[in-house]
């Protein structure tokens, strides 16, 4: 692929990709709005407890999503039609059947889901509800990252990026509707985020399957745990970066509480929320650039892996250094977005925690985009290890280390940290991707 033709496709799939993982983004951050004003630094302790199961649930989506998909479009340029729709139809199985567990775990277990998640006395009755209303539309969230990451490797990734717009899009409309005219509480902002999934695969549904443009179908296939596995294991590193961000807000929340009580779980709510809208925009970069990935890892075509990651680095570097130049610049107004009771403790916590959170997004991106190379080219294992050390493995001890030594500025300061060793990793992980990518044939070329 000549230089124009591929920059060309690159911008469109970043910017389409981006656009739509910011939008859905506003799934939460249109409820923290919303919630923050309308039931105050309660409410917003009690959501704040309550999304981070959305890092799970999301977190599934995506690895059947992205792990699927990415297998599809390595087949699909290998012109394996049958194994291509085999990639789908164990995608649509696994989720479903994940959909389901998650609905009765959130009918049976949703109050002491709460508690352990650190909701006492007057907060514990909203978590608990939100948390129900959530797990009830799980299939929904589940089966929209599917289908929106199969349609996006099909060669349609504006019609992607419109399912993930428009549902967020509706989801601010909804909050705003059953929050203040119809007064429904925190129930009101749960069942508006479940909503907005709903109308993304509708837009997938009628926008690309049923009219027939699709190229991918369900069609029989033996339920093969391994097969089922490998699909999963490519899209693994989206499972754990999503997933990551509900492991922080729940340690992050329970050192918070204890560093600072219910405002200062307020006020991470607050940078967290911020973060998020940041995060989505690395996602959009990995998401953009796996299709192209993909498929130039089948076509055997090692020049455009290479050069698609490198664009992929240089604009997740940019966007980082501004993302942190926005909190540097503006750490009090962004804070007062979220503080409409202009709670003066909740701002003096998390305007100096905004400006040494985000450090870490200097570091984030060439992380999220590394990990998607792996992933992309099928070395799951090296894309996992990525991915689970700043997501899990490292953040945790580090949270807890650093609040134990500095309090809450250890605990802002532990994201950059581990994202700064992570990216050591990363360099040689994608060094070593790019000095010989594993083919599909199994041969190795030097790049």
């Amino acid at each position: 692929m000549d230089e124009h033709n591929l920059n060309s496709t690159f911008a469109r799939y970043m910017s389409l990709n981006i656009l739509g993982m910011v939008g859905m983004s506003g799934y939460i951050l249109a409820d923290t709005f919303f919630v923050a004003i309308r039931l105050g630094s309660d409410g917003l302790a009690a959501l704040n407890l309550a999304i981070s199961v959305f890092g799970f649930i999301n977190g599934l989506g995506m690895m059947l999503g992205i792990g699927g998909a990415t297998r599809y479009a390595i087949c699909k340029a290998r012109e394996d039609d049958r194994e291509a729709n085999a990639s789908f139809t164990l995608s649509l199985i696994a989720g479903i059947g994940a959909g389901v567990v998650l609905v009765v775990f959130g009918l049976l277990f949703s109050q002491p889901l709460a508690r352990l998640l650190g909701a006492e006395e007057r907060i514990l009755p909203m978590c608990a509800v939100y948390l129900r209303t959530a797990f009830l539309f799980a299939p929904f969230f589940i089966l929209n990252h599917i289908l929106v990451a199969f349609v996006r490797n099909d060669g349609s990734p504006k019609l992607a990026m419109a399912a993930m717009l428009v549902g967020s899009l509706s989801n601010i409309v909804l909050d705003y509707l059953f929050l203040y005219p119809l007064n429904m509480g925190i129930f009101g902002a749960a069942l508006a985020t479940g909503t907005a999934p709903i109308i993304g695969i509708a837009i997938s549904l009628f926008g690309h399957i049923l009219p027939g443009r699709s190229r991918f179908k369900a069609a029989p296939t033996g339920l093969s745990l391994r097969k089922m596995a490998a699909v999963a294991g490519l899209g693994i590193a989206a499972f754990i970066n999503e997933f990551s961000s509900g492991i922080t807000l729940v340690v992050f929340n329970l050192l918070v509480m204890h560093a600072a009580g219910t405002v200062g779980v307020a006020a991470y709510g607050v940078v967290a929320n911020l973060a998020l809208v940041v995060l989505s925009i690395f996602t959009g970069i990995s998401q953009g650039s796996q299709p192209l990935l993909s498929h130039a890892y089948g076509m055997q075509d090692l020049d455009v892996v290479r050069r698609v990651y490198r664009k992929a680095l240089a604009l997740a570097s940019v966007l980082g250094l501004a993302a942190l130049g926005a909190a540097l610049l503006f750490p009090g107004q962004l804070v007062a977005l979220f503080n409409s009771e202009g709670n003066a403790a909740l701002q003096a916590i998390a305007e100096p925690g905004l400006k040494l959170y985000f450090v870490g997004f200097l570091f984030v991106g060439f992380n999220f985009v590394t990990a998607a190379l792996l992933g992309a080219t099928e070395q799951a294992g090296a894309s996992f290890r990525v991915s689970f050390f700043r997501g899990c493995l490292g953040i945790v001890p580090a949270a807890c280390l650093f609040a134990s030594l500095f309090g809450m500025t250890g605990i802002w300061l532990s994201f950059p940290a581990v994202e700064l060793v992570t990216l050591f990793l990363s360099v040689r992980l994608g060094r070593r991707a790019l000095a010989g990518v594993a083919l599909p044939g199994g041969e190795a070329m030097a790049i």
